[in-house]
């Protein structure tokens, strides 16, 4: 039998654990995961912009519907798809939505002007063609709705 002093332990194995070295590499290849899988699927305007791209054409088509009720003559709100603006009849100047944002337009077929124009009618008794504007990027999408017989705008997702 060996006797050892009092003061000194011996270590028969190794501690457990990582080195610092070891860390490293899985946070490094943790943050490649991360950007590749997590940051690459949105390239698009950001939901903040789509919303707020919604609730600017909102409010335009509301504006028309104002229009010709204060006027008691027909108002419109034209929208070009290609070029991702929209007038009202008399505005001198368009008013321009985001670049990346997908615009699509559902109206009469009467107020079709071309492939890329078309607009919404609103009458003086409020009423409307009724239609439908999408405002989309990616798979997020908002919805502007006026509804045909009270000319009421709502927007959904």
């Amino acid at each position: 039998m060996v006797l050892r002093p009092a003061g000194r332990r011996r270590l028969s194995t190794p501690a457990a654990g990582f080195t610092l070295l070891e860390i490293m590499v899985v946070l490094v290849i943790g943050a490649a995961m991360y950007a590749l899988v997590l940051g690459v699927p949105f390239r698009g305007a950001s939901i903040a912009d789509l919303k707020a791209s919604a609730r600017q054409l909102a409010s335009g088509l509301r504006q028309a519907q104002t229009l010709a009720m204060v006027t008691r003559r027909d108002a419109l709100l034209t929208v070009d798809v290609q070029e991702r603006q929209y007038f009202l009849a008399g505005d001198t100047e368009p008013k321009s939505l985001p670049r990346d944002i997908e615009v699509k337009l559902f109206t009469a077929q009467s107020e079709i002007v071309n492939d890329n124009r078309g607009a919404i009618r609103f009458y003086p008794d409020g009423s409307s063609t009724g239609g439908r504007i999408t405002v989309k990027s990616g798979e997020r999408q908002y919805l502007v709705d006026v509804d045909w017989l009270t000319g009421r705008v709502s927007i959904n997702d």
